[in-house]
């Protein structure tokens, strides 16, 4: 159980909402992509929301980092995908109150070439999703690092992308790919998907270099960069080989206290509609 101090950074309950669908997504791997998705599910699901989080990467860190072990993945995100199991019947529940998750099932990695020859081969995610998302106020997918039928069915499925940035020298080479990425993905299969924020991670306030993406970044993309910066932390590189998010491991650690501030904000972008 997740005993947290989240009361100061809750948000009050607001008005019922819809499901709010948000893929994870970096081309570039290497990010904190699969990191975020874990820690913000978690945080998110702390201050109240009821979160399903898709894995959708064959590596299945997001299944592993949750304490989810292959004996429970027999069926997932795979079955899903080809119409076999309906969400509801293939979520595992976590030890975070508030937070299931779709796992990784093994076959996941040949999805790839199934998805191929199905019919609505983009839609597949979306269309498995469409009768778990009542049940649901976040779902959070975490796509894999690649431009692939896997990624475009959670962009697809999704009604925004939030993207973790690495505060590194190649971070605006690598968003720009993923832009235009979403760009053809609105034009031709998802007209409502949007990108609904960056978040800039792996931050070392020691490292000039980092100060100098995090300017370039904010200055180019403005309010849609997050406040919340997470930081380079040992505890939050740690959490995933205990089979924990970082708030299940280390609460008071900088980057669990980062990753409830970034839910904080996610909850108050989404109320505004921006």
């Amino acid at each position: 159980m997740l005993e947290s101090p989240v009361e100061a950074v809750a948000e009050p309950p607001g008005p019922v909402r819809p499901t709010r669908i948000l893929a994870i997504a970096n081309q570039k791997g290497g990010v904190g992509k699969t990191t975020t998705a874990i820690n913000l599910a978690t945080a998110l699901a702390t201050a109240g929301e009821d979160v399903l989080l898709v894995d959708l990467d064959p590596q299945g860190n997001a299944s592993t980092g949750l304490g989810i072990g292959q004996s429970r993945r027999e069926r997932g995100t795979y079955t899903a995908l080809i119409g076999e199991d309906s969400i509801a019947a293939t979520a595992v529940a976590t030890d975070v109150p508030n937070l299931s998750v779709l796992p990784a099932d093994a076959e996941l990695a040949a999805a790839e070439l199934e998805l191929s020859t199905l019919d609505q081969r983009e839609y597949r995610l979306r269309q498995a999703l469409a009768a778990a998302s009542g049940r649901h106020s976040f779902i959070l997918i975490d796509c894999p690092p690649s431009f692939g039928l896997l990624t475009i069915n959670g962009l697809v499925a999704a009604d925004a992308v939030l993207v973790p940035l690495q505060c590194e020298f190649f971070a605006l080479e690598g968003i720009s790919q993923l832009v235009r990425t979403i760009e053809r993905i609105q034009q031709h299969l998802n007209p409502r998907l949007a990108l609904q924020g960056i978040v800039l991670t792996m931050f070392d306030k020691r490292n000039n270099l980092s100060e100098l993406v995090a300017a370039d970044v904010r200055s180019f993309f403005g309010p849609l960069v997050y406040q919340t910066v997470i930081p380079r932390n040992v505890r939050v590189s740690e959490a995933p080989s205990h089979g924990k998010p970082v708030m299940l491991y280390d609460l008071r650690s900088p980057g669990a206290q980062a990753y409830l501030r970034l839910a904080v904000e996610v909850m108050r972008r989404e109320r505004r509609g921006t």
